[in-house]
């Protein structure tokens, strides 16, 4: 039988709320990133490493760098969550700016998030209002879709997790076993 490892890192909620749904779709462990203290990875066959997008970096993606070379000949995938509708060029940019050298082979899969400034630590909110009046200065025309939803949900409280976003990951994992 397969085993599978999730390792998560969620700021808001959305993020484990992915988990939890994986969780249902098969047997696995499932480790709070801050909460696994092991680095034996010996006996997993597939490590999912799952993260919240902010400011272009995947959250917790740090802590599986550092310990990559204990999981390199493991199955690996990435499954990053933001809060933005999927872009093909946004999505390019956080795997470029994300996966490098060590990382880069690993699959990445993105699942849109949540909104909500009422959750938002102070310096999370300030640093959103602050991007949401740049952004609202520049011609609509001009601005990419995570931009426009960035404004769109402004002062809302927003849920898009949906198990759809999970699909590619499902996929590519049933292909591989």
């Amino acid at each position: 039988m397969t085993k599978i490892l999730i390792l998560y890192k969620s700021k808001y909620g959305a993020t484990k709320k992915y988990v939890d749904m994986l969780s249902a779709e098969f047997p696995c462990d499932i480790y709070e990133l801050k909460s696994y203290k092991s680095n034996d990875f010996s006996q997993y066959d597939w490590i999912i490493f799952a993260g919240g997008i902010y400011a272009s970096g995947i959250s917790g993606l740090s802590t599986l760098r550092k310990n990559y070379r204990n999981i390199p000949h493991k199955k690996m995938i990435i499954f990053c969550v933001g809060a933005s509708p999927f872009d093909e060029k946004t999505f390019e940019a956080v795997k470029a700016q994300n996966l490098k050298e060590d990382l880069k082979d690993v699959p990445i899969f993105y699942g849109r998030g949540a909104w909500d400034e009422s959750k938002m630590t102070w310096a999370d909110r300030t640093l959103c209002k602050m991007l949401q009046k740049a952004v609202a200065k520049k011609d609509s025309s001009d601005c990419e879709p995570w931009m426009k939803a960035l404004l769109c949900a402004s002062g809302q409280s927003c849920d898009w997790t949906d198990r759809k976003y999970l699909l590619p990951l499902l996929n590519y994992i049933k292909a591989r076993k």
